[in-house]
């Protein structure tokens, strides 16, 4: 269940969730109800995010 940084960002603001930051390589989304921040490392040159860091992306949403 391999994703880019791309697909994981069309993911969650389809959720409702928005762009907040920018830290280095570290972009930070927000939601207007549901509590927390949602961190996707954006590395430039591999965009393909692990499986295990999907998984924990979606976790921190609340999609899983």
């Amino acid at each position: 269940m391999r994703k880019t940084v791309r697909q994981m960002i069309e993911i969650i603001v389809s959720d409702g969730w928005y762009f907040v930051r920018q830290s280095r390589s570290h972009k930070q989304f927000r939601h207007p109800v549901k509590k927390g921040v949602v961190t996707i490392p954006d590395h430039g040159k591999s965009n393909v995010l692990d499986h295990f860091v999907v998984n924990s992306i979606l976790n921190q949403a609340g999609l899983k």
